[in-house]
Formats: structure tokens, sequence, C-alpha cells
């Protein structure tokens, strides 16, 4: 049975040095020493639901990660860029209000601003697919969150070449159980949650789950010039809604709705990178309202199948605002442009609406419908997708428009099957294959039409041997592929990038799951090679007569090899005390791969590394809790330094930062204090290197753009049974 929680918050400023004075001293109160077996964290068998068939996670030839609920609810994360720190070789590009770009083993986007939907890391909740819209990741009421690494061609397709991210929601109970959650905190932060699940009929046969959430907080920036501590403001509400109906003995129907409107702030640059008081007259917003369903059909009437049918829609608004001279015009007046005050006035706008609808069916054997002696389990499916997206993009240079409104639409269809053999002897053996088609269609107000379309595939092999009763180990291949795609609005001397090739990924990878200590210590260990063919690379360049503008587009960078290790385990040390770690290790370079910058000079990458791809993540984590109550976890994490750009050579620094939470605990009502990044680590989340400040002459320079700094709350929880 699970147990949600409420959250208020309001702004506590005065209480702040209170809350950070009981945070350190809070584990003196927590090593209560009359500890029970009863009090002990049981190690819980977890599934990986977003596989085909549910399988246990040490039985997945597969490097995961899964982060259950009891672990999001100990660490007291409200959205999902609170734990993606912890997921190794993992990073992200903070060029949003929140993060919705993301890059795995050093593959993925790092922005945006113009072009058709293409990504390279999915992004799924409970079966809706919100690749590229990633930011409306509410935590609460969640049941994991699965981290999949490398290609997943044969279930995902062309949006899943570096690996997939999938959210699982709390399903509805069969008894009745509620649940609210209050939290206050420092920068104004008020969040206010609740769940209700339960039988909606006597019979049982018809079960709901509603939770909701709605977060507030005034965003960490000041902006000095209008007066103003929220331009960077974040307003965020998330509902959902289960039912599940067994319609028959045979026929289980769950429909989920989702909608989150997310009405945030985009104030968060500025000129001399001090990272927190901006000067902006004309603040952005980062926007997203999305309303979105899934509707299964899990039939298992037949002897020899099940069949399962699987549809999805999703609408999303989005828009997307910054002031892109990051001042104001008296700013400016005041500096000296060649003898006169400087004038510059930019602003950049974009307002989109995407539709996604999809369908899929699945046949899947049961254990009587196994095929070859009763040694083999199948799968077949097919698979449609149907995307649109209208945008319009308005960008204003003091005072002269320019506008480009654009429409796109893509049509994918799949096949795709899966065989899982048990060989004997302890081996078995994993072959998928998907063959995918895409049709796409794109016109713009400038003149550009593109309609391409090709075929592609994809799949995966893998040999698993079960060592003994504690070991698992796997190999496997795995090939993914993305779909090339166009760049509009390119200059005459860029002619021929118009157009880029798909790009295959054939991904290696060796691991090794094990239980150790008659269960006490779990760990997952696996060792990568990655091969890229025809990379596409998103290159950059500010144009030399209008410096306010930049000319961007995507080309294919040759090969590219990406290595490395991924190594996470989970202790349970006593009855009270649970130890869990995550370690990435990564290496990237480019192949054979230039561009010229906006002077015409060659700028050559061959063998540098990628870029958001930092050689180390990690991450670690202790939860204790005592037969009277008291309750402590305090985690930390970190990444080593990393290129901010394919473009340019700046760097972030490397940094560590560390959470706590600690608190009370009881059957019926929990309440805590916490505190994240502790020690006020001030830390680079995206960077950017050009020419933004005319009074220079429009010289090169790196601006950074900067992670939440330290925030202390207070947090109570109620549950009703």
């Amino acid at each position: 049975m699970s147990v949600s929680k409420l959250s208020i918050l309001k702004k506590i400023s005065p209480v702040a040095l209170a809350v950070s004075s009981t945070l350190a001293s809070g584990y003196a109160v927590a090593s209560d020493l009359n500890q029970t077996p009863d009090t002990r964290d049981e190690m819980e068998v977890i599934v990986v639901t977003s596989d085909f068939r549910g399988i246990e996670l040490e039985k997945m030839p597969s490097s995961i990660t899964v982060i259950d609920q009891q672990q999001i609810e100990d660490e007291g994360a409200q959205h999902f860029e609170d734990i993606l720190n912890s997921i190794a070789n993992f990073n992200w590009s903070g060029g949003s209000s929140r993060p919705k770009y993301f890059q795995i083993r050093g593959v993925g986007e790092q922005e945006e601003y113009q072009g058709a939907p293409n990504s390279s890391v999915g992004y799924i909740i409970d079966d809706i697919d919100m690749s590229g819209l990633g930011m409306i990741s509410s935590m609460y009421d969640l049941q994991q969150v699965e981290v999949l690494r490398g290609p997943q061609g044969t279930r995902y397709g062309a949006n899943a070449l570096a690996g997939l991210i999938y959210l699982k929601s709390n399903d509805p109970t069969d008894v009745f159980e509620h649940g609210a959650e209050v939290s206050v905190g420092d920068d104004a932060l008020t969040t206010f949650s609740g769940f209700s699940s339960g039988p909606l009929t006597d019979s049982g046969k018809l079960l709901y789950r509603v939770s909701l959430q709605q977060h507030k907080q005034n965003g960490y920036q000041d902006n000095l010039y209008l007066g103003r501590d929220d331009t960077n403001a974040r307003d965020e509400f998330t509902g959902r809604a289960k039912l599940r109906w067994y319609a028959t003995d045979d026929l289980e129907i769950d429909l989920t709705l989702l909608h989150a409107d997310f009405d945030n702030g985009y104030d968060a640059w500025t000129l001399d990178n001090n990272g927190f008081d901006t000067l902006t007259d004309a603040p952005g917003v980062d926007k997203q309202r999305t309303s979105g369903s899934s509707l299964k059909f899990t039939y298992t009437g037949s002897d020899a199948f099940d069949l399962v049918s699987l549809t999805s829609y999703a609408s999303s608004q989005t828009h997307h605002n910054y002031d892109g001279d990051w001042a104001n015009p008296d700013y400016w007046a005041g500096l000296d442009c060649g003898g006169e005050p400087c004038q510059y006035d930019y602003t950049w706008d974009k307002r989109g609406e995407r539709n996604t609808v999809s369908q899929e069916f699945r046949l899947s054997s049961t254990e009587a419908g196994r095929i070859f002696a009763g040694s083999t389990d199948w799968l077949l499916g097919v698979y449609g997708m149907r995307l649109s997206e209208d945008n319009n993009t308005v960008e204003d240079y003091n005072g002269w428009l320019d506008t480009l409104t654009a429409e796109y639409e893509a049509k994918n269809t799949a096949i795709f099957g899966q065989l899982d053999s048990d060989l004997g002897a302890g081996y078995g053996l994993s072959f998928g294959l998907r063959l995918e088609s895409r049709d796409s269609n794109y016109s713009d107000s400038a003149g550009d039409k593109f309609n391409p379309d090709e075929t592609m595939w994809g799949g995966h092999i893998a040999l698993s041997k079960t060592l003994s009763d504690s070991h698992e180990s796997y190999m496997r291949v795995a090939r993914g592929y993305k779909a090339g795609g166009f760049n509009m609005s390119l200059p005459v001397e860029l002619s021929d990038k118009k157009e880029y090739d798909t790009e295959i990924l054939y991904n290696y990878e060796i691991g090794l799951k094990s239980i150790w200590l008659d269960g006490d210590i779990n760990t997952n260990f696996s060792v990568f090679y990655m091969d890229r063919q025809d990379q596409q690379v998103s290159a950059s360049q500010q144009n030399p007569n209008e410096p306010q503008k930049f000319i961007l587009y995507t080309e294919n960078a040759g090969s590219s090899s990406n290595y490395g290790a991924e190594l996470d385990g989970t202790w349970y040390a006593t009855d009270n005390l649970k130890l869990y770690a995550s370690l990435g290790w990564l290496e990237t370079e480019y192949g054979d791969y230039s561009y010229q910058d906006k002077y015409g000079g060659t700028v050559d990458l061959s063998g540098r590394e990628l870029a958001h791809s930092p050689k180390f993540t990690y991450s670690a984590g202790a939860t204790y809790r005592t037969d009277s109550g008291w309750f402590a976890n305090l985690t930390t994490s970190g990444k080593s330094e990393f290129y901010y750009s394919d473009s340019n050579e700046s760097t972030s620094e490397a940094y560590t930062i560390f959470n706590a939470r600690m608190g009370y605990e009881t059957e019926l009502w929990s309440a805590y204090l916490w505190g994240r990044n502790l020690f006020d680590e001030k830390y680079g989340t995206r960077g950017f290197y050009f020419g933004n400040e005319p009074d220079q002459d429009w010289a090169d320079k790196q601006y950074i753009r900067y992670g939440d700094p330290r925030q202390l709350g207070l947090t109570f929880s109620i549950k009703f049974i």
C-alpha cells in the first residue's frame, strides 16, 4: 500500500537559520539505539514496467536505473530535476525553466529553438509520449522512474536512440487510501499535494486514483531593474486520474488522464555572470500546458497469447520567450558604442502547439503458447503515430520585427517482434527487431518546404547467463536510429546543409547484476561501447551582419565513439540503515568533424569530447529509520567538468551538492525539515560563448546559467485509510 504525502509552502526565511541548525544536528537525534528488525527497509522486487513483459530488474539484460517511490519520498523529490543527478551517465542542459533536454551516455539534445521535433532521448509518462516536452514531470504519487540506457530500437524506435526515461504513477487500489502533503520553504515556496484511491463499485471491478499537485516559488532571481523577485517564478499544476475496470475475467481496461499547466517565468541570464541579479526590462516566460490520455486494453482470454491495445493522445501548447539583450534600454544608453549611446533591445518569442496520437497492438505468448518445444516466448506488434506541430516565432530587434510561422507533420508506422528463449544451462537469448517508416512534411512562411520519407530499422540481441542464484550476467548488442531531417532559413553560403542523414548507433554492452551477503547488498554493473555513424550535430553561428541572431542547423559529423561504465548498488547495512550509490564513467570523442565559425575560419573538433558529457557522474545516499519513528536522509551527487556546446570550447566546473531531510514518522502523519544544496554550491547547467555586448564590439564571451541555490523548508504529510 503506497504512502503519499501533501506539501504546504510559504516563505520561511525567518526560520532558515533554525532549520539549518536542526538539519546539521538531526542525525544525533535520529540515532536511537533501540532497533528492531520490523523497522528495516525491506529489499523489494523491482519490475521494469517500460518493458514489453514487465521483467524483474535483475533479469533485464540491459543497463537500467530504477528509482522507486520510497527513494523519491525519502529524498523529498518534487520534480524530476530533484533526482536526475543520482542517475549515472545522465545529464541535462538548463536552457529552460525546467529540464527537458537530456543526454544519456553523451547522446541527446541541448536545445530546440527551431525545426521539427526529433528527440534522441524518449520521455514517456504513463504511456503518453512527451519526448522533447519533459518539463511537466512532477514526482508526486509516482510508483517509480526508469531510465533505460542505450538504444531502445525494438520497443520504442526512433525517439529512443540514446535511451528512454519512463515515469510510472501509482495505480488504483482495491481498498480506500487517501493522502495529503503540504510544504513551505525559502524563495516563497509553497506546494500543496493530495491523492485519493479506491473502489468505485461494491464489486471492486471499477477502481480509481486521482492525484493533484500545485507548486509555486519565486525562482531565486532578483530583477534589480524592475524591483521584482518573481520574474523567474515557477507556477506548476499537475493532475492525474486513473480508472481500472475489470470488465470481465479476461479483459482489463486502464484509462489514464493527465493535465499539466506550467506557467513559469524565464529570467535566468546575466551579462556579468553573477547568476541571480538580473537587469532585464522584458523578462521571459517558459510555459507548457499539456492534456493527455492513454487507454490500454489487456485481453487474457486465449490459452496461447495475450492481446494488448494501447492508445495515447497528447496536446501541448508551449510558449518560450526571453529578453535576448539581458538588460534594459537605460543600461545600454549609459554605455558608449562608437561615440554614441548604445541602443540594443532584443526579444525572442516562440509559441507552439503539438498534437500526438498513437496506436499500438501487441500479441504476446502465454506459457501455453511458447514455441520451440516450450522454450521460447514470442511477441508481435504494430504501431502507428501521427505528430503535428505548428510554431510561430517572432524576433524584435530595436523595433524591427522578424516573424516565421511553420507547420510540421510526421507519420510513423512500425512493425516489431521479439523472441525470448531459454537455452538451458542458465543461458537465455533475447532477439528483437523493429522496422519503422517515417513520412514527414514541413512548410513555413519563408518559403522552405521539405517532405522527406525514409525507412529505418533497429533492434537488439542479448545473451544472458545465470552464474549462480546471486549473479546474472549478460552481453547485449543494440542498434538504434534517429531519423534524418532538414534545416530551414539558411543563408546561401550554407545551402549545402539543407538536409542531413539518419544517424545510426550501435551499442555493445556487458553487464553483471549481483546479490551479496544473503540479499543485504545488490549491485548492477555494466561496461559499454557506442559506435555512432553519421552523428547528428547541432551547430550554430552568430550572424556577423546581425549579431543578435544565430544561424542554427544540424549536420552529420561522420562517426564518433563513446565508451564507459555504470555501477549502482544498495546496501541494507542494518535493520535501520540503507545506503545506496551510483557511479558513471564516460569517454566521448568526435570522429572527423569541423565547422566554420562566424568569420569563415575552420574549427576542427576531431577527437574532442562531446558537449554535456561529463567524464564522471556520481551520487550516494543514506536513509536511517528508528523503531521510535525518527527518520533521516542524506544524499550527495556531482559531476566532473564538461563542454557546454558543440560549437565552442567553453566548459563547466566540476561540482558536488548535498541534500538532507530529517523528521518524525508515524503510521498516519509525518513531519520533515529539509535542505537542498546545503552548502550553496554555484554550479553551471548551461553555457553559451558568443558576443552579446555591443559596447564591447560584440566580442565573444562565456555566459553561464546556474542551478538552484540553497533552499530550506518544512513538509507535513498525512494519510487516511
